[in-house]
């Protein structure tokens, strides 16, 4: 079974366009084909302080690759570009990659190792702006919005936007 995905990538460490393309490739390797890519959005960190600026990408991919398993290859391909061991979920630092499983299908999947939906996409701009121009129309399983309807709520309640 082919399945939709929706991921972010983000860095803000070393060349980090070349770390996004180098995954980006990695994933259309070893995940599944990439179907689109959202154009590359700059941000401030979010959760840490930090004077590296982070660049963030969205891409949509089909895969064939159940949820668990998927995680495995991003965690693999996360290591493979450099990145060093996770710390803490709760715990933000500076990171030569990171790939963030938003979205596949339309299913809920929690487990101790994934939540699907990503449960932080929705509070975050620098994840809206890249998925919604790729996604502005899925509509989020738990929240029952589209996504570009979830970015309107976000940004209206931010002042810097």
């Amino acid at each position: 079974m082919i399945n939709t995905v929706y991921i972010l990538l983000g860095s803000n460490l070393g060349n980090k366009e070349q770390n996004l393309k180098k995954t980006i490739d990695l994933i259309n390797n070893n995940i599944g084909e990439i179907i689109n890519f959202s154009n590359i959005y700059y941000s401030k960190p979010w959760g840490f302080n930090s004077n590296n600026e982070f660049v963030n990408q969205a891409i949509k991919i089909n895969t064939q690759l159940s949820p668990v398993d998927l995680l495995k290859h991003t965690q693999f391909i996360e290591k493979e570009i450099g990145r060093e061991n996770k710390p803490n979920k709760n715990i933000y630092t500076d990171r030569i990659i990171d790939i963030d499983i938003l979205f596949y299908n339309d299913i809920i999947h929690e487990t101790s190792d994934l939540i699907i939906p990503h449960p932080l996409l929705h509070k975050r701009l620098f994840t809206l702006k890249p998925l919604n121009e790729i996604a502005g129309n899925f509509i989020h399983p738990i929240f029952k919005k589209s996504i570009s309807k979830l970015l309107d709520n976000l940004k209206a309640t931010k002042k810097d936007c």
